[in-house]
């Protein structure tokens, strides 16, 4: 396993999913968190749930969470209301079990912390927590805002549900376009993605998956690139008193062409045949939230421990 501290943008060369808690072998510190304003509508039930929400009320974001993580991703309708807005993975602080996304964007605030979470990870148009694009020229190309979606499953034990990306150039040669799969069950920082990106020729791709840079706080954070494992982990900077995001990618090691990084990015690229299925798994957590992950060798070693599963679906 590699150790970087990442300081500018050079490059580095270099359903089952696990459910075991991380190791708390040593105490933990108890997690701090900010200042509440204003407490959130209360929960219709205070029990653990993965749920999917879309939030019409909010230009259509998608908003997908289960006991130890929250996220985000944006719907074609947000494009004209906050450009720029792109296709990153936005990743929100949660310190509860249940569900609270949809509250918490509900109060037009979801920026503050109002007693079971936050969202303090400026996605931007960065890849943020595993969007992806396409490597052609030393330039990573990418979609626009998702286009369609499809909830298969929601309130339970898992969230599950699809995406469509409509098609987008890769400078002048050709044009691609994804659908994409989300799977988060309880217990889990993980969420399984399934992608298949079809294009209008035949040759392979090479797809950059991304951990979005200065998402949060000062400077860049700091990334651990284990290459064996197929990780690339992220300890974000110190944000005041909103504390800290962590992000990880894990992808099948035998896919992988490269890690390096662009100047928003650092990025694992893929070799991907059009049209057929791969998988890779993106996890986050909050200094604050569920997990107490408060030092970066303790998230290092919770996400490179997972056992995790790489076999695309059947046809």
């Amino acid at each position: 396993m590699t150790r970087i501290t990442v300081t500018c943008a050079c490059c580095v060369s270099a359903t089952a999913l696990l459910v075991a808690a991380p190791s708390t072998a040593r105490q933990q510190p108890a997690a701090e968190r900010p200042p509440v304003t204003g407490a959130l509508a209360p929960p219709e039930r205070r029990e653990p749930a993965a749920v999917v929400t879309e939030a019409g009320y909010r230009y259509d974001d998608l908003l997908w969470e289960n006991d130890r993580t929250a996220h985000r991703i944006y719907s074609k309708r947000l494009e004209q209301a906050e450009p720029p807005s792109g296709s990153g993975i936005d990743s929100w602080g949660k310190n509860v079990r249940w569900p609270f996304a949809d509250r918490q964007l509900r109060t037009g605030d979801q920026h503050g912390y109002h007693g079971e979470g936050l969202d303090f990870y400026n996605v931007g148009t960065t890849r943020g927590a595993g969007g992806l694009g396409i490597w052609h020229d030393n330039k990573l190309w990418t979609s626009r805002n998702a286009v369609r979606h499809r909830i298969l499953a929601s309130g339970g034990q898992v969230a599950d549900f699809t995406v469509e990306y409509a098609p987008w150039p890769v400078d002048v040669d050709r044009k691609v376009w994804e659908t994409r799969r989300f799977t988060l069950p309880l217990g889990t920082h993980f969420t399984r993605l399934v992608s298949t990106i079809s294009s209008d020729r035949d040759a392979p791709l090479l797809v950059g998956i991304g951990i979005g840079k200065r998402t949060t706080g000062q400077g860049a954070g700091e990334l651990t690139v284990d290459r064996a494992k197929g990780l690339l982990s992220w300890w974000g900077p110190q944000d005041g008193d909103h504390g800290r995001m962590a992000i990880a990618l894990r992808v099948a090691p035998e896919m992988i062409a490269e890690v390096r990084s662009d100047a928003d990015n650092h990025l694992v690229l893929l070799r991907v045949t059009p049209g057929r299925p791969f998988v890779y798994f993106s996890a986050s957590a909050w200094t604050g939230g569920e997990g107490n992950f408060q030092r970066r060798a303790d998230w290092d070693a919770y996400v490179a421990g997972e056992r995790l599963d790489f076999r695309p679906p059947s046809p």
